[in-house]
């Protein structure tokens, strides 16, 4: 038998996937217990593989920096590069890290940690406590939880959020094929008002406070 076949098999063992329902359980208990009292929550999302050197790593401090002056807590995935940054940069810090086969280490500069089994309740956990994400340059997994969020919005799943992507030389790419989308009909053209794009920090901190829930 294949490994493939093995591992499709041991996905549908019942044994295990009470297992796994209780680690679902655990990760969602956990959360919500250690941010109940968290004020309004920033996403700032990005690579893991740049380092302190990098302008997008200095960049997200800078924004981290000046929405957590206004503030917004600010939670990223807890481990390096842009993670780091958006920690780095925040008086509240959120790093959600995730439990990986190559361990993902998390950063120094995430206050509250907390760490989960599946991608999926990471990523609600997100979203139900962030008022505007950050998009910063990035790979799958930034890309992964842009469409998440695109995706809820635009079907009504969650309330409208702010979205900004730092880039546009980076994003410009992904820009085009969004507008590839809108021609052959994949999306609607509101659907390009859900996001804003700018290499202006500044614009980009105003943008997230003049369309979110502002702290108290």
């Amino acid at each position: 038998m294949k490994d493939f076949q093995k591992e499709f098999l041991d996905n549908r063992n019942i044994q295990k996937d009470v297992w796994r329902m209780f680690k679902v359980i655990s990760d969602f208990t956990d959360a919500f217990d250690e941010l109940e009292d968290l004020p309004p929550a920033i996403s700032i999302f990005g690579s893991a593989r740049v380092d302190e050197n990098n302008k997008y790593y200095k960049k997200a401090v800078k924004i981290s920096k000046k929405l957590s002056d206004k503030g917004y807590a600010i939670i990223t995935g807890g481990g390096p590069g842009i993670m780091e940054a958006g920690n780095k940069g925040a008086n509240i810090s959120v790093g959600l890290n995730i439990k990986l086969p190559h361990e993902q280490h998390a950063n120094p500069y995430a206050k509250k940690k907390l760490e989960f089994d599946y991608f999926f309740t990471r990523k609600v956990v997100f979203l139900k406590y962030s008022v505007g994400a950050v998009i910063m340059p990035g790979g799958f997994g930034t890309l992964d939880e842009l469409s998440e969020i695109l995706t809820l919005v635009q079907t009504k799943k969650m309330s409208k959020v702010p979205v900004a992507f730092y880039g546009v030389e980076y994003f410009k790419p992904l820009l085009a094929f969004y507008q590839n989308m809108l021609k052959e009909k994949m999306i609607d053209k509101n659907d390009l008002n859900l996001f804003m794009v700018s290499d202006d920090v500044d614009e980009i901190v105003e943008y997230i406070y003049s369309n979110s829930i502002q702290p108290l």
